[in-house]
C-alpha cells in the first residue's frame, strides 16, 4: 500500500467528521454565511447600489437584492474586466471562469481567493468521503485521469481567465500532480478527437484506476480504446475501480458505460458548476448529493412552477420540502448576489439535506403549456429501458413538432441508440405513456386530442458527437440539453445527417 493511500485515511476521517459540525446543523450554518457575506459585501460597488450596510436579515436581504441573471450582472463584470476593484468583492476575482450562454454569449464568472477552496475542497472531500465510507484507497497510488477543457489560461485586466475545468487543474494537490492525467501539453490540445488520441496514446500503458469527467465523452474515449484494442476497459485497465461523473444525469449511460468496462465499479456523482461546487455525492448507499452548506454559499430556493411568476416567494434551506423542484439561487463569496444559477433541484433527505438534480430552468417543452421539465424525460427514458433491457442510449434530446405536415402536433424524440429497442414502436408508447403518468398537463393534450403521441426518430452513430463538433462544443464539459421549446438542435442534428 503506497504513501497516498495510507495516508489518506484518517484525512479522510478528519475531513468526514468536521462535516459533521454543519451537516446536521444547516439553518445555523447557512445563517452564519449569511451574516458573513453581507459584511464582506458592504463596501464594494454592489453593496453601495443596494445598501447592504442596511441589510441585518434575510428578508431585508430579499427587499435590496433581486434575483438576477448574468445579463443583470454583466455591468459589475464589465467593470471589473475595465480593472475596478471592490465591484462586486472584496479587491479583484483571481480568475474568471469562461463559460457559453444562451442569450448572454461567452460568460465570465468571477472567482476569488475567498471563494477558490469550494471548488478545490469540496473535490477533494467527494474522494475522502468515499474513502471513508468504503475503506478503498488504493485508488489514489495509481494513475488517475480528469477528461477535462485546456488549463490554458489568457488574461484580461490582470485577472486569469480560463474554462473551470481548467482553473481547476491548476489547483490538484502536488501530491496527486505526479500521477494525474493526461500531460499538461495534451491537455492544452483545443480540438476534441486530437486530444482524445493524444490520451489514449498516454494513458493506453498506464495503470489507470481513476476515470473522471462527464459520461458521454467518458464513453467516447472508451470507445475509441475498443477500437484500438478490441478489448472491454476492465482488461485494458484491471486496476480501474472508481469513476468519477457530474453535468447529466448517468442513468441513461449507465447500461452502456458498464457495458464498456465490462465489470460493476463504483461511482461518485458531483454537481460542479462555475458559479460553485454545489453538492457531491458522500456516500455509495443513501440516495442523493449532500447539498454543501458552510462553503461560502448561501443559498436560496425558489419553488420551480413560480420561478417565472412576478413574485416568487425565496425559501432558506430550512424551508424547503422533500420531493418538490427548486430553482438554486447563489449568493457567494465571490460576489455572486440573487444569482440564478439556472439549475432545479429535488431534495430526497433533510438529514442531511442530500437532493437530485433535475434539470435546467429554462430547459423545458411547453409549446402546447405541458411544461414538461428535463426530470420527466429521462424518468420516462429509464423506464422503458428498464422495460427492453436489451437497450442501450448514447444521446438523446426532445423537440415539439408545433406544426406537422399530417396531422396533430407531437414530441419529437431523438435517440441515438447504441442498441435499440427490438421493437421501438412499443418502446416509443412506453416513453410516452410513463410521461403521461408524470405529467398532467401532457395526459390532458394526449387524452384530448390536442397532441399525438410523440414520435421517435433514431439517429445512427456518431450523429451527437457530429453536431455538437459542428457547434464548437464536441469534448470538455459541454452538454446536449434534454430538451428544448424550439426545434433549434432538432433542425441542427437533421442538418448535420443530410451533410453526411
Amino acid at each position: 500500500m503506497g504513501i497516498r493511500s495510507v495516508v489518506s485515511k484518517p484525512l479522510a476521517k478528519w475531513v468526514v467528521e468536521r462535516q459533521q459540525d454543519w451537516m446536521y446543523r444547516p439553518a445555523q450554518a447557512q445563517q452564519n454565511w449569511f451574516q458573513k457575506l453581507v459584511e464582506g459585501g458592504k463596501d464594494t460597488v454592489f453593496g453601495r447600489d443596494h445598501r447592504l450596510k442596511d441589510v441585518q436579515t434575510v428578508e431585508e436581504f430579499r427587499q435590496a437584492v433581486p434575483v438576477r441573471d448574468y445579463e443583470d450582472l454583466k455591468p459589475y463584470i464589465e467593470q471589473i474586466l475595465h480593472g475596478d476593484s471592490d465591484v462586486l468583492w472584496k479587491g479583484k476575482p483571481i480568475y474568471f471562469a469562461k463559460t457559453s450562454g444562451t442569450t448572454s454569449g461567452t460568460k465570465y464568472i468571477p472567482i476569488s481567493s475567498d471563494s477558490i477552496p469550494n471548488h478545490i475542497n469540496s473535490a477533494r472531500d467527494a474522494l475522502l468521503n468515499y474513502v471513508n465510507e468504503t475503506g478503498n484507497s488504493g485508488f489514489l497510488d495509481k494513475k488517475l485521469i480528469f477528461l477535462s477543457g485546456s488549463p490554458e489560461l489568457t488574461q484580461k485586466a490582470g485577472i486569469n481567465i480560463g474554462r473551470l475545468s481548467g482553473i481547476v487543474n491548476h489547483h490538484v494537490p502536488a501530491y496527486l500532480r505526479t500521477n494525474q492525467m493526461p500531460s499538461y501539453e495534451t491537455n492544452t490540445i483545443e480540438d476534441w478527437e486530437t486530444k482524445l488520441e493524444k490520451i489514449i496514446d498516454e494513458t493506453l500503458p498506464e495503470p489507470m484506476s481513476l476515470i473522471s469527467g462527464i459520461p458521454p465523452w467518458v464513453q467516447m474515449y472508451f470507445d475509441r480504446i475498443q477500437e484500438r484494442t478490441g478489448k472491454l476497459i476492465k482488461d485494458v485497465f484491471p486496476d480501474f475501480s472508481l469513476f468519477v461523473y457530474g453535468g447529466v444525469n448517468f442513468e441513461p449511460y449507465r447500461a452502456k458505460l458498464f457495458e464498456s468496462i465490462g465489470k460493476r465499479i463504483d461511482s461518485i456523482e458531483t454537481y460542479p458548476a462555475s458559479e460553485g461546487f454545489i453538492a457531491f455525492q458522500d456516500s455509495q448507499t443513501e440516495e442523493g448529493l449532500l447539498m454543501l452548506l458552510n462553503s461560502g454559499i448561501f443559498f436560496e430556493f425558489i419553488a420551480a412552477d413560480e420561478f417565472f411568476s412576478e413574485n416568487p416567494r425565496r425559501l432558506t434551506i430550512d424551508e424547503v420540502e422533500l420531493g418538490k423542484n427548486y430553482a438554486v439561487i447563489i449568493n457567494n463569496n465571490a460576489g455572486l448576489w440573487g444569482y440564478s444559477l439556472g439549475d432545479t433541484v429535488k431534495f430526497v433527505s433533510r438529514e442531511p439535506y442530500r437532493l437530485l438534480v433535475t434539470g435546467r430552468i429554462k430547459h423545458f417543452i411547453s409549446a402546447f403549456g405541458e411544461h414538461v421539465i428535463g426530470e420527466e424525460v429521462e424518468k420516462a427514458l429509464q423506464f422503458a429501458m428498464q422495460k427492453h433491457p436489451e437497450t442501450e442510449v448514447v444521446e438523446f434530446t426532445v423537440a415539439p413538432m408545433v406544426s406537422p405536415k399530417e396531422g396533430l402536433p407531437y414530441h419529437e424524440w431523438f435517440i441515438e441508440f447504441a442498441t435499440p429497442p427490438h421493437d421501438p414502436v412499443t418502446f416509443a408508447k412506453d416513453i410516452d405513456n410513463r410521461l403521461i403518468e408524470l405529467n398532467v398537463y401532457y395526459d390532458d393534450l394526449i387524452t384530448g386530442s390536442i397532441l399525438q403521441p410523440l414520435k421517435l426518430t433514431s439517429l445512427p452513430r456518431g450523429a451527437f458527437q457530429r453536431y455538437m463538433k459542428s457547434q464548437g462544443k464536441l469534448g470538455g464539459q459541454n452538454k446536449v440539453p434534454r430538451l428544448s421549446n424550439d426545434r433549434k438542435i432538432a433542425e441542427g442534428l437533421v442538418q448535420v445527417m443530410q451533410n453526411v
